[in-house]
């Protein structure tokens, strides 16, 4: 099939992945509202378009997390990529680095944070980012600590939204988080996708790397993504956040910010930045979209403190309008597990090609030269959409 956007990624994705990984990167959970909510909040606000302004082909780069990047976006952190190409995550860091955007690597990951930099690929021009999920066992947690540290990450995301893990129904109905060992019906789907078997086979059968020296999570990613699910810190609180910011010397991002209220208390927690996400739709449905609460945030903790933001971005026009709205900079997720699936290195590449061209585009059409002046334009290049001013 011809790709001409993410949505081709997507349904090259489909076509190639066995239907209990597909449906682990697609899925919401319960009846999915908030993870179709994410796409229809961006076609609440419309783009003033303007003429005759500029002729420059425009420039992409801007700040974000301390550091000038040649894009407005970064490849944020998605479990298990390793699951959907084999040695998954060193392919996307490699694909970012060559891109000079950030990589954030999960906890939930085949591929270590040291095996990540050991291979180069968090090094400049791009940086090596990483998230962690608190687990209830402390010197696991130091563990995962020492091993960013060592690994010169630069920005600790704390992932704050999944203390409890929701019901995903696609992948309760798939048995992915409670299947040990592949069941007969995984099995025969896993056959039927003998280019991404053979791939995956190639690079021997996948694990997490950061449990090597914890067998009590089992031997195999499936079981260990079992046990890794049921060992969330359901206690996490305020509390560890300070104790993080006081073990912590590089950036600390606080991801899974909703409300006012929370962005503020990471503010006076001492963090550098919130990403603005309800995990993809994955964790609590009915919530806004968030896209539909940057703009109130973005007011209430002032313009010194950092906002991101991540959730059903699929177009350079989404990225556009979330950075006018006040975000400095964006998360990409499925948009570059599906391409990773689909194509690898070369199809998280042609991912980030398609958004730079859509944002150039775009950002020609607008009048235009730079993310700086989209920034510094901000609300006065968006609209919602049921605002019957004509723009000018």
């Amino acid at each position: 099939m011809t790709i001409v956007n993410i949505d081709d990624m997507r349904e090259a994705a489909r076509r190639r992945l066995p239907k209990i990984f597909f449906d682990y990167i697609d899925g919401g959970s319960f009846s999915e509202t908030t993870l179709r909510a994410n796409r229809r909040g961006f076609d609440a606000w419309v783009i003033e378009q303007r003429v005759l302004a500029s002729g420059r082909v425009p420039d992409l780069a801007t700040t974000y997390l301390g550091r000038r990047h040649a894009l407005p976006f970064m490849l944020g952190p998605v479990g298990f990529l390793g699951l959907y190409r084999g040695r998954g995550e060193l392919l996307a860091a490699r694909a970012a680095r060559a891109a000079a955007i950030p990589f954030c690597l999960s906890t939930f990951s085949i591929a270590s944070i040291e095996t990540l930099a050991r291979d180069g690929a968090g090094a400049a021009p791009g940086d090596l980012q990483f998230q962690l999920y608190m687990l209830d066992d402390e010197g696991l947690n130091q563990e995962l600590l020492a091993a960013a540290t060592a690994a010169g990450v630069s920005t600790l995301h704390l992932t704050v939204d999944c203390t409890v893990t929701a019901i995903r129904e696609r992948d309760v109905r798939n048995a992915f988080r409670s299947a040990r060992r592949p069941t007969p019906a995984m099995l025969a789907s896993m056959l039927s996708r003998p280019a991404w078997l053979i791939d995956l086979l190639r690079h021997g059968m996948p694990a997490v790397e950061a449990l090597e020296r914890h067998p009590e999570f089992g031997q195999g990613a499936l079981e260990q993504a079992v046990n890794l699910s049921r060992r969330m810190d359901r206690t996490l609180s305020w509390a560890e956040v300070d104790w993080l910011r006081t073990r912590w010397p590089g950036r600390l991002v606080i991801k899974g910010v909703l409300s006012t209220d929370d962005a503020l208390r990471a503010r006076d927690a001492g963090a550098d930045a919130i990403v603005i996400s309800n995990h993809g739709g994955r964790q609590l449905d009915g919530v806004a979209s968030t896209i539909s609460v940057l703009p109130r945030i973005v007011e209430a903790v002032g313009e010194t403190f950092e906002v991101l933001l991540d959730g059903g971005i699929r177009r350079g026009a989404d990225i556009v309008k979330a950075l006018a709205l006040g975000a400095s900079g964006v998360l990409l997720g499925r948009a570059y597990a599906f391409a990773l699936a689909a194509g690898g290195e070369a199809g998280v590449t042609r991912a980030i090609d398609i958004l730079r061209t859509e944002l150039s585009v775009t950002l020609a059409l607008m009048g235009l030269d730079s993310i700086d002046a989209l920034k510094a334009a901000g609300g006065g290049v968006v609209r919602r959409a049921d605002d019957p001013g004509t723009g000018g």
